[in-house]
């Protein structure tokens, strides 16, 4: 009786088994994603950062935003949600110091989309200084306020160190997620939408997490 009460549990469990197998291997580094050459310090190691790595200018990212913005409402708790403003020319530069200045403000909320909203639906390429101060003072930011902090120490200074971590995020186009400084995820020809992206990210968060318990036990 206890050898058939053995079987019958083995038989039981056998699909969790398969099926916990089929999740590790759904999805394979240098195929689906990239190991990072070497990690990269996250903000907090108590938790799974993904980082989003964007461009206001870039046409796939705003589409994007709608996508992420779902995913982000439902992260879990052990997520940390980061975005990135990617750069390798001047213009990316301008539009990193755009987002730094909003988070220094801490007027995210308020301007993040109407940036990606000027630039992408409008027209308004917002250039120069003058061009995003009037788009900030839209939204209630007076233009002093927002030069002081455009063109302060602390907002400089993300946007060196943001340029600085470029190349070690391996950073090629935009949009890119990178999961707890270890993994870059892109689009291409075997994660073909920004959908399955995402789903990729989920696949190595879990993994990440799981990690992250075991280290803890």
């Amino acid at each position: 009786m206890k050898r058939s009460m053995q079987i019958l549990t083995f038989v039981m469990l056998m699909p969790l088994a398969f099926s916990s197998f089929a999740q590790i291997e759904k999805y394979v580094a240098g195929t689906h994603y990239t190991e990072l050459a070497a990690p990269v310090n996250t903000n907090d190691s108590s938790k799974v950062e993904v980082l989003e790595a964007f461009w206001y200018g870039c046409s796939h990212c705003f589409r994007f935003e709608p996508l992420i913005a779902n995913w982000e409402a439902t992260a879990g708790e052990d997520v940390d949600f980061v975005r990135f403003p990617a750069m390798w020319n001047a213009l990316m530069e301008v539009h990193a110091q755009v987002y730094y200045t909003a988070e220094a403000m801490d007027a995210l909320d308020t301007v993040h989309e109407p940036v990606f909203n000027a630039i992408n639906i409008e027209g308004n390429r917002l250039q120069n200084e003058n061009q995003i101060g009037a788009l900030f003072a839209k939204y209630g930011i007076s233009e002093d306020d927002f030069s002081k902090a455009f063109n302060s120490f602390t907002v400089r200074t993300k946007v060196n160190q943001a340029k600085q971590r470029m190349q070690a995020y391996e950073i090629r186009s935009t949009p890119n997620m990178i999961v707890n400084g270890k993994y870059l995820v892109t689009t291409g020809e075997t994660v073909r939408t920004q959908a399955e992206m995402l789903e990729v990210v989920d696949f190595l968060v879990e993994k990440e997490r799981q990690q992250l318990s075991n280290s803890g036990e």
